[in-house]
């Protein structure tokens, strides 16, 4: 893999996870003030999941070189 690619793949990475810590702390945010009385741990519990997704999404992006390409019959 040359330098380009894993410097695209890490932009990739790190855009996906702005965006994902994004959208989960605006959600939980949306939760806590709607259905839980202003509680701070829907706010922690949206942010973490949209931290893990783009963490786990960034794992899979990163390893896909070292897998073997198969044809599908």
């Amino acid at each position: 893999m040359s330098e380009k690619e894993l410097g695209q793949k890490w932009d990739r990475c790190l855009a996906d996870g702005v965006i994902k810590l994004g959208t989960g702390l605006s959600l939980g945010m949306v939760f806590s003030v709607i259905f839980f009385k202003r509680r701070t741990w829907p706010i922690t519990l949206g942010s973490g999941l949209g931290v893990g997704m783009a963490y786990a999404n960034c794992q899979k992006e990163l390893r896909s070189h070292d897998l073997p390409h198969r044809k599908e019959q």
